[in-house]
């Protein structure tokens, strides 16, 4: 007969006398990362390599320090790491809808930024000042009087010789016209329509020959305009060069290791000289403004001579560190911003913004998988900036040849950074699988595990931790037994006594709503009581369902006994988990035999309310049966086995070995005791496995049980490997340790069907029989009867 365990290998108790502490104020607080190992040296090995490819996916679940981990680790080592250099965007003044950009020294960008509208707002009034001066009115007057002498001298021989021909010059809107001069006057149309023929071919003859050396004439003339102007244009130039000469030396002065810089401070000078009457007339403009004016402005030249700041690394002390945790597709690459003016978007390079892309550039980027996939374009650039070491800024519609509207495409920026992105395990192995580029974009994968070792180094960090949880959030301080009760419910977190949960998150938790507890207590530390008592009101808030379970029981509308005995009739125990809560639910498993072929029938599976796991565990009965009993002979048994009173599916294989008993019990005749509930799963040479869950289903059955009345008969039998799982509530224990409710570990199924019937199992013979009167033996013999019957019905 299978022994009871004692209450004391139910519970892996914490001693205060572990915390040699008043309180956890007395404790060093936490400096570093506990119970990671593994995923810290993937993170060291991944941040420090700087080949390609070598990017991480901190694969884990939620609450397990992963983000933590990871900030912390990288904050640090980004200290170690050279500043990255300042990223600016300008105009490019050969093609304005392709920005240049400027790669400057750290913390340079905004300066340059500053330096540019200080050159600006200074140039303007230096050229202002020069224009309006009197030494260049006199060169320009000195210049513009040798060439009006000329053109005046130029114009009197014209006239001269049109005097001379007998014609008179006139200027008109079609041009200018020579009017013929008759006794020195000069006559009308109709009067030249009067003159003899003879008269008019004469004027009409000497107008064709001197209308060539008119046209020949002006044509001097012109060229003496546009000389005017060229000399003018370039006395202005000169005089606007030499006036902006101290500021742009200065500028070129202070940049002179930037290459870019003085490249773009030449374009700027050399536009300014182009467009100096329009930037000359648009400050005249502006200093004789009309309210009200409903015309668009004119185009500011001087706004081409901005400088855009993408990046700017001034205030950092190392490489950046960039936490995106609601990333877009905006927030990440940046974006091309627009404005309305008059009626219509206009864009240019100033309005360029950069995203968390361009802030990490040179240092670090953390990002959840998840969010990337909300976005069909997010996941697509990352890995086509990664692939290309090139940041783009674009329209994602354009990317895609969507949107074809006009719009800038400014310069790539060169790209280096070290990418880790937050995902699950089964987001990690889905891309992996399906994904050809991800094996190659993120080669080193940090896997961050739920729990870690119980022992005494773990305990005294655990308790640090704890510490600084209490320090940062100005939380009152845990004594020795609130700190014990915290261990303890870690090692229930982990589901294992000699484990401790890293799930941090829901520890804290804990600790903030016992906190909230000592409070109205009126304490100044939190205590085990306060520790207890935030678990108890954690699981009132959602144990209705339970309750109402429990309830039904009682009332007979769920028929469970924990009491007498029945053949073919087991209680199981499965797992119902309601979102934030998971409790034991006890389930009537039955079983019904009969002559025939068909073995065993899964009726779950029949009615499409079983899942594959289950029907494993079924079809593995029938290994068991003809492994151990037909041997000799064909199975001649038809047998259903059935969940009662389940109407929401069943999955898992933790019922195979109830199911089992079940069938033994209808087999061999032998009553069940109702009074034990049953789990663990069986393989084929009837050896009985560890299920999950084992204390959720232990409780479970408790609850009913004391709902029904406790007799001291009552218990469970659970898999030998799930005893290291247990960490079973107090009240639990407290009954145990009084003799009013067991536990029985079975390695085999026959330890099982003794624990549950009282009877011996019976252990095979060399001759294949079994000790008579044993559950085996009356098995076999009924097997045997039933094989018999069969080859008889078709004899």
């Amino acid at each position: 007969m299978t022994d009871e365990i004692s209450f004391k290998r139910c519970r892996n108790s914490c001693p205060d006398i572990a915390f040699k502490c008043e309180s956890t104020a007395d404790l060093k607080p936490l400096e570093e990362i506990i119970g990671q190992d593994r995923a810290l040296k993937a993170l060291e090995f991944g941040l420090n390599i700087g080949d390609k490819g070598f990017n991480i996916f901190a694969s884990g679940y939620p609450g397990t320090g992963r983000r933590t981990a990871i900030v912390d680790y990288v904050k640090e080592l980004a200290k170690k790491i050279p500043i990255p250099p300042d990223w600016c965007y300008v105009n490019n003044f050969r093609d304005p809808t392709s920005p240049h950009v400027l790669k400057l020294p750290s913390g340079r960008g905004e300066g340059f930024k500053k330096d540019m509208e200080k050159f600006v707002a200074e140039a303007i009034r230096a050229l202002r000042k020069a224009f309006e001066s009197e030494e260049y009115a006199q060169k320009a007057s000195g210049k513009l009087k040798s060439l009006e002498d000329e053109r005046k001298e130029h114009v009197n021989k014209l006239s001269k010789m049109t005097m001379d021909a007998g014609f008179q010059l006139q200027q008109s809107q079609i041009g200018l016209l020579l009017i013929p001069v008759v006794n020195g006057q000069p006559i009308t149309d109709e009067q030249f329509a009067s003159l003899p023929p003879q008269t008019q071919d004469k004027i009409q003859k000497k107008r064709e020959g001197l209308e060539g050396k008119v046209r020949a004439a002006f044509r001097n003339l012109r060229e003496l305009e546009t000389k005017a102007q060229e000399e003018v244009k370039k006395l202005s130039q000169e005089i606007a060069a030499f006036a902006m000469e101290p500021l742009l030396e200065a500028i070129r002065e202070s940049y002179s290791d930037c290459k870019d810089v003085i490249q773009f401070v030449a374009d700027v000078e050399k536009d300014i000289l182009d467009k100096l009457p329009m930037i000359l007339q648009r400050q005249q403009e502006e200093r004789t403004n009309v309210p009200f004016n409903l015309q668009p402005p004119a185009e500011d030249p001087t706004q081409n001579y901005k400088v855009n700041a993408i990046v700017d690394n001034s205030k950092l002390e190392g490489a950046p560190v960039e936490i995106e945790m609601n990333p877009s597709y905006y927030r990440l690459f940046g974006a091309i911003e627009k404005e309305a003016r008059f009626g219509a978007l206009t864009t240019n390079y100033t309005m360029v913004r950069g995203g968390a892309m361009h802030r990490a550039n040179g240092g670090f980027l953390v990002l959840p998988i998840e969010r990337l996939f909300t976005d069909p374009f997010m996941w697509e650039s990352l890995k086509h900036t990664i692939s290309t070491e090139k940041l783009e800024i674009e329209e994602p519609g354009a990317a895609l040849a969507y949107i074809l509207t006009k719009s800038l495409r400014p310069e790539p920026i060169p790209f280096k950074a070290k990418i880790i992105l937050l995902g699950t395990p089964l987001i990690y192995e889905t891309l992996y699988a399906l994904d050809p580029d991800f094996k190659d974009l993120f080669k080193v994968k940090a896997d961050f595990d739920t729990s870690m070792e119980r022992n005494e180094k773990n305990i005294k960090q655990y308790a640090s931790f704890v510490c600084s949880l209490c320090e940062k959030e100005k939380l009152m301080h845990l004594d020795p037994s609130g700190l014990a009760a915290v261990v303890e419910y870690s090692s229930r977190l982990a589901q294992d006594q000699g484990k401790l949960s890293t799930r941090f998150s829901e520890i804290a938790d804990i600790i903030r709503e016992a906190n909230f507890y000592a409070k109205q207590d009126n304490s100044k530390l939190i205590k085990r009581k306060h520790i207890n008592q935030q678990l108890e009101e954690r699981v009132y808030r959602s144990n209705m369902i339970q309750k109402k379970i429990e309830e039904m029981v009682q009332r007979n509308l769920i028929l469970i006994e924990t009491e007498g005995e029945k053949v073919g009739q087991v209680n199981g125990l499965a797992v119902m988990g309601m979102g934030d809560y998971a409790f034991g639910k006890p389930s009537r498993i039955t079983a019904s035999i009969a002559v025939g072929k068909e073995g065993i029938i899964d009726i779950e599976r029949q009615a499409q309310m079983g899942g594959p796991t289950h029907t494993k565990g079924v079809l593995i009965l029938s290994g068991y049966l003809n492994d151990r009993y037909a041997q000799d002979h064909p199975l001649g048994l038809t047998a259903r086995l059935v969940f009662e009173q389940s109407y929401s599916g069943v999955d898992g294989d933790s019922a195979s070995s109830t199911e089992l008993y079940a069938l033994l019990s209808a087999l061999s005749g032998r009553s069940i005791r109702q009074y034990l509930a049953v789990t663990g799963s069986v393989n084929q040479k009837g050896e009985v496995q560890a299920i999950g869950g084992v204390n959720e289903k232990i409780e479970g059955f408790f609850d009913v049980c004391k709902s029904k009345g406790l007799t001291g008969n009552q218990g469970c039998v659970i898999p030998e490997s799930n005893v290291q799982n247990l960490m079973l509530r107090e009240d639990v224990v407290d009954a145990i340790r009084q003799g009013r409710f067991h536990i029985y570990p079975v390695k085999t199924i026959n330890d099982g069907i003794e624990a549950l019937t009282g009877f011996k199992a019976g252990e095979r013979k060399k001759d294949g029989t079994y000790d008579k009167g044993t559950i085996n033996d009356l098995v076999q013999k009924r097997l045997a009867e039933m094989a018999e019957k069969v080859k008889a019905f078709k004899e």
